[in-house]
């Protein structure tokens, strides 16, 4: 089993005002991203994880976002599998996160 870092929305919000290194991946369907992202997220559906792998970045820390935590935390699982070191997931999902979205 992979120790999967966890940080909340608060966490998050801090690391990309003070780090714009962090690369946030957001996992949800296109209907639920189209109710507000995190600003400079990119939208990745779980299922399309698999076949978008080869365009993440290896070298930078991966925060993946979700609606509670659950489906990004699938894909960290993945993406430790897969080698990816710097991988943490929004424990507590957009359903946490406090600051700016963009639609």
């Amino acid at each position: 089993m992979y120790n999967i870092n966890e940080i909340n929305g608060g966490e998050l919000e801090s690391k990309l005002s003070q780090n714009n290194t962090i690369y946030v991946v957001d996992v949800r369907e296109d209907d639920e991203v189209a109710q507000g992202m995190i600003p400079g997220a990119v939208h990745i559906p779980l299922q399309k994880i698999p076949e978008s792998i080869n365009h993440l970045p290896e070298d930078r820390e991966l925060v993946i976002v979700c609606r509670v935590g659950m489906r990004s935390m699938n894909a960290c699982l993945f993406l430790k599998q897969y080698g990816f070191e710097h991988v943490s997931n929004l424990s507590d999902g957009m359903l946490g996160w406090t600051g700016e979205i963009v639609v």
